[in-house]
């Protein structure tokens, strides 16, 4: 957690980062090149999917042919278990705090949420992968550890509560990312007044949370109709007996994907006559 470095609550430094700090007048053309650093580096560490990196190597495998589609946490920890699922984690947590590190380098507290922005979207978006990735929860909870641990912390009491009462996670991480933007608001009236330009650090708040809606509205519609899978630390013994190979499908449909599948129900033989 870096927030009394990063944050412009505790010095210039953390308002304005080091290169902002030490080189007061930056020309045009050598701000224009930094936004490259800050927006495109991070994208592209957004863009190394742990989960697919994960699901590859071991198992040899896409995790987004299984449960949900999904590559991030959740999925891979009901697919793969919590070994799987602890590489997933540390990998896109680092990548994030990486980023938000690299931003803050350049022009300070904006840019690292500028940074870790750019890597949020690079998880959702994967450059590398087709531009289908996870729903960025876990950069997202690296975004509020480094740039504000009171945010960061409320949210996390609010999460771990409503899951432990409902068992969705995608609940939970819905109302924490619409929550976000609110806590921004209120916890930091006196920045939003004082600081240049901190309004885009409100403004991305409010993208994320409305980007964190709209990729999880087909779990929300399945919460609603009952359908929605609730999240279990251990694989339940019903999970373990489907992950049997799957009868044949028809030859007509061989080729598709069955996205509510486990592993090893994708890829049923044809029995010979």
């Amino acid at each position: 957690m870096l927030y009394f470095f990063l944050s412009p609550h505790f010095s210039e430094l953390g308002a304005e980062g080091l290169i902002g700090y030490f080189w007061k007048d930056v020309p045009l053309a050598a701000s224009l090149l930094l936004a490259f650093v800050y927006i495109l580096i991070p994208y592209l560490l957004g863009s190394v999917n742990t989960a697919i990196i994960v699901s590859g190597k071991f198992y040899h495998d896409d995790i987004r042919n299984y449960g949900s589609g999904n590559a991030g946490f959740t999925n891979i920890m009901r697919i793969y278990g919590k070994r799987a699922a602890i590489i997933t984690f540390v990998g896109d947590f680092l990548k994030t705090v990486l980023a938000i590190m690299i931003g803050w380098c350049c022009f300070g507290y904006l840019t690292a949420y500028i940074a870790g922005f750019a890597c949020f979207l690079g998880h959702i978006f994967p450059v590398y992968y087709r531009f289908r990735g996870g729903k960025g929860i876990l950069c997202l909870t690296a975004m509020l550890f480094m740039l504000d641990w009171r945010i960061f912390l409320v949210l996390l009491a609010i999460f771990l509560l409503v899951v432990a009462m409902s068992k969705y996670i995608s609940f939970g991480s819905v109302l924490c990312s619409v929550l976000f933007p609110l806590l921004f608001n209120r916890m930091n009236k006196a920045l939003l007044a004082l600081v240049p330009h901190m309004y885009l650090c409100q403004l991305i708040a409010i993208v994320i949370a409305v980007i964190v809606v709209v990729k999880h509205w087909g779990n929300l519609k399945r919460i609603f109709d009952g359908t929605e899978s609730k999240f279990q630390f251990k694989k339940s013994k019903a999970a373990v007996d489907e992950a049997a190979p799957a009868d044949p499908e028809p030859e007509a449909a061989e080729k598709k994907i069955n996205y509510g599948a486990l592993p090893g129900q994708n890829n049923g033989k044809k029995k010979k006559k």
